[in-house]
Formats: C-alpha cells, structure tokens, sequence
C-alpha cells in the first residue's frame, strides 16, 4: 500500500488495520526522492487520521514501481541532497528579491 500526503511525504507499507477510517500502517517507510535518488526510510507503526484518509488501495507487486534511471542511495546521503536542494531553491529566491527592482515584467 502507498499513500501521499502533504510536501511530497510518500508511504509504502502492508495495512496493519483499520478502525472507522483511521488507518494504523505497519511496517511503514516514506520513500525520499530527490532529483534521481531515493532512499526508503523505515518509520516502523504509523497511525493516520481519518480526516487524513481519501483512498486507500492495493498495490499491483507485479508493476515496476519506479523508473529505471531512480538510484537508491543511503539515508545520509539523501539527507545531503535534500540540504542541497533546499539551499539552491533559498539562494535562487533570494536572487530574485535582489533582482525585483528591475522589473522584467
């Protein structure tokens, strides 16, 4: 079972249960992608709230779940091309906030 939530926070796990429509994951891990590198990261028991709750469906195992050019990569290592990125995606906005007065529009 996958599910994505907000600020591209992606789960993969088998359903433990689920009581009314909250749903309790075991076994969960969000997968991190970033560029073309992932890594799983293992979250173990994972409780969502209903009101968190759209769909939730069954996962085809026979499918290839990501495209061929996707490395994995270790955890720290996707923690550095997460602090990278984040760090471009700050120093292009700022860019822009010094460059404003020249109006492009």
């Amino acid at each position: 079972m996958s599910w994505a939530g907000p600020d591209d926070i992606f789960l993969s796990t088998s359903l433990a249960t689920y009581l009314d429509t909250n749903v309790i994951l075991e076994g969960a891990c969000e997968r991190v992608i970033v560029g073309d590198l992932y890594c799983d990261i293992p979250l173990g028991l994972y409780v969502i709230r209903g009101e968190n709750v759209v769909l939730i469906g069954e996962l085809d195992l026979e499918k290839e779940e990501l495209p061929s050019r996707m490395n994995p990569v270790s955890e720290a290592e996707i923690k550095r091309a997460q602090k990278a990125e984040r760090e471009a995606t700050d120093l292009k906005g700022s860019m822009r906030k010094r460059m404003e007065f020249l109006d492009f529009d």
